[in-house]
């Protein structure tokens, strides 16, 4: 049988603070039952200290699922970060995140695709493993939001928050792992979800601070047309080619950005409720943190077997779903 490309340990890490509704109601003009109707959000989490970037999140996320796989760090020989929210420019957060757990014999790069990284980061990160190539690979989703988001900008501070997870990809021989994917990409849609200022186009100035240009800007309705729309069409085009109903599948892991786009995804594929991973009224949207949050969140509800089906939509515009069963029960 053919090599796949299989999670074999789950990790996770989230901040203390709490950022609840009850207090954004004091920050900017919204409302507790306005966030939770619209998002169905009550609450995320901000890194709080100082000096704290991504990397600290993802190098408790990463120390989390090694030891529960019981594994060196020195094994590790690929460390895949997904972030949109690096450390600093240039310099790689995978690359100090490797040095900084030990994993001395890795190379490591960052991935960054806004709320689609992780999704993408499963598709390389299986890719190296069924070539033959590596045999253990630390695939990280990060993202300190917080430090990206103005809080007087009710349209998307309602929305993200901080987290990290991280999962251990390993070869599989009985047949478990990543199954098939489909990944697309639509420039035409970074207009509508975007950073305006701090690239190659707009460096940073005392004019774009000034003017609160290296803040996330989002048209909300744009972007909720065309996360709705192509997460569930992916997710129903991924089980008709593999000729799944809606019984054969285990869980949805969706991207949590919103929960009327969950909703809307797992009625296109006809599951209930039931089978829908959900922890964004306690997380919000932690963007490449979301999906590996989720499967920190269910690991002990999860069985070998399982059939998983992932969506995820982000800036870019950039989509797509994964079909993956899972390779072991909990311990």
């Amino acid at each position: 049988m053919a090599i796949t490309a299989a999670i074999t340990a789950v990790g996770g890490y989230i901040p203390e603070f709490r950022l609840t509704n009850k207090v954004l109601e004091t920050m900017v003009d919204t409302t507790d039952e306005w966030i939770t109707s619209r998002t169905g959000i009550k609450e995320r989490r901000m890194l709080k200290g100082e000096n704290l970037g991504t990397s600290f999140m993802a190098i408790k996320a990463a120390e989390d699922v090694l030891a529960k796989r019981n594994l060196d760090p020195k094994e590790i020989e690929l460390v895949i970060c997904c972030t949109t929210t690096p450390d600093m420019p240039v310099a790689s957060t995978a690359a100090y995140i490797a040095t900084q757990i030990g994993a001395v014999n890795a190379f490591s790069f960052d991935l960054q695709s806004a709320c689609s990284g992780f999704l993408y980061g499963l598709e390389t990160a299986a890719s190296y493993i069924a070539s033959g190539r590596y045999t253990k690979v630390l695939l990280i989703g990060a993202d300190k939001m917080s430090s990206i988001i103005d809080y007087t900008d009710r349209t998307t501070c309602v929305i993200f928050g901080d987290g990290a997870g991280a999962v251990v990809m390993e070869p599989n021989e009985e047949g478990y792992g990543l199954k098939d994917s489909i990944l697309r990409t639509n420039g035409a849609g970074r207009e509508f979800l975007y950073i305006e200022a701090g690239g190659s186009m707009m460096p940073a100035s005392e004019e774009t601070v000034k003017n609160g240009q290296h803040y996330v800007h989002q048209v909300g309705q744009q972007v909720f047309k065309f996360a709705v729309t192509n997460m569930a069409d992916c997710s129903e085009e991924i089980m008709k080619r593999n000729n799944l109903v809606a019984d054969d599948i285990s869980w949805l892991v969706p991207h949590q950005a919103n929960l009327r786009i969950i909703s809307a995804t797992a009625n296109r594929m006809g599951i209930g409720e039931d089978k829908v991973m959900v922890n964004i009224q306690r997380y919000g949207n932690t963007t490449n943190g979301t999906l590996p949050l989720c499967l920190w969140d269910y690991e002990k509800q999860l069985k070998k077997g399982d059939n998983l089906v992932f969506a995820a939509f982000g800036g870019g515009f950039s989509w797509g779903s994964i079909y993956l069963t899972w390779a072991y029960d909990p311990s």
